[in-house]
């Protein structure tokens, strides 16, 4: 069995665990940075694998040439991100059941969804405040970008904890974000720090700009600490 499909059976079942809500964006973007992660490690390329064709066969069946994702696609004959969602599956179960290359169904190797889930190979954590602060559209795109970000961070972390690779010095520092912010806030509800600062904000665009502004000032709380100690 496909460990890709593996995972997005986990996710159908229980899609809270992994992206908060049955969202066909939130999914996208996970899978985003999850397989991006995969690529970048060299557990696995682009080439073929059994959902290779995935992005070409939905254009075909919504018979359109617009330079959208399959996740986009689905979303706009669906009419919300929970029908999107669960029609992801219908769509994908019938694509893989109409593929024709039954060796490539059942390959053990993981390659991203199709070519509209580029990515750049980075320490995704150590360029959250240089490239992605920079040019968040480009990364992020125009459409929910801290709900995306916070997506694609759990995909990336995901892909590595399951292949073994120990995280970064960047990666173990943003683990701590979260209590952070629940701290800064005064809340224990058990919700993301992309939920928290949503919360307070007006609306995903202006959330965004608080994480670059909170993250950096998360980033020099730790540094300031860690002169203290150093002095003392």
């Amino acid at each position: 069995m496909n460990k890709l499909y593996t995972l997005l059976q986990k996710i159908k079942e229980n899609p809270v665990i992994y992206i908060d809500k049955p969202s066909i964006t939130c999914l996208h973007s996970f899978l985003t940075g999850y397989l991006s992660s995969l690529i970048t490690l060299g557990f696995t390329t682009i080439g073929s694998c059994g959902i290779e064709g995935f992005q070409e066969w939905i254009q075909e069946r919504a018979k359109t040439n617009l330079t959208q994702s399959w996740a986009e696609i689905i979303l706009s004959y669906s009419g919300s991100e929970r029908a999107a969602f669960n029609r992801f599956f219908e769509e994908f179960e019938q694509f893989l059941k109409q593929k024709d290359d039954s060796k490539s169904q059942n390959s053990e190797g993981i390659s991203r969804l199709s070519e509209d889930m580029r990515f750049p190979r980075f320490d995704i954590y150590n360029e959250i405040l240089t490239n992605i602060k920079k040019r968040p559209g480009m990364y992020l795109g125009a459409n929910s970008p801290i709900t995306i970000l916070d997506m694609r961070l759990r995909g990336y972390s995901l892909a590595r904890r399951e292949v073994g690779v120990p995280p970064t010095e960047p990666e173990r520092e943003f683990e701590g974000f979260q209590s952070w912010i629940e701290e800064k806030y005064g809340i224990n509800s058990g919700q993301s720090w992309s939920k928290i600062i949503l919360f307070y904000s007006v609306d995903e665009h202006e959330a965004l700009q608080k994480f670059f502004e909170l993250f950096e000032e998360y980033l020099n709380r730790n540094k300031s600490v860690d002169v203290d100690e150093n002095s003392g």
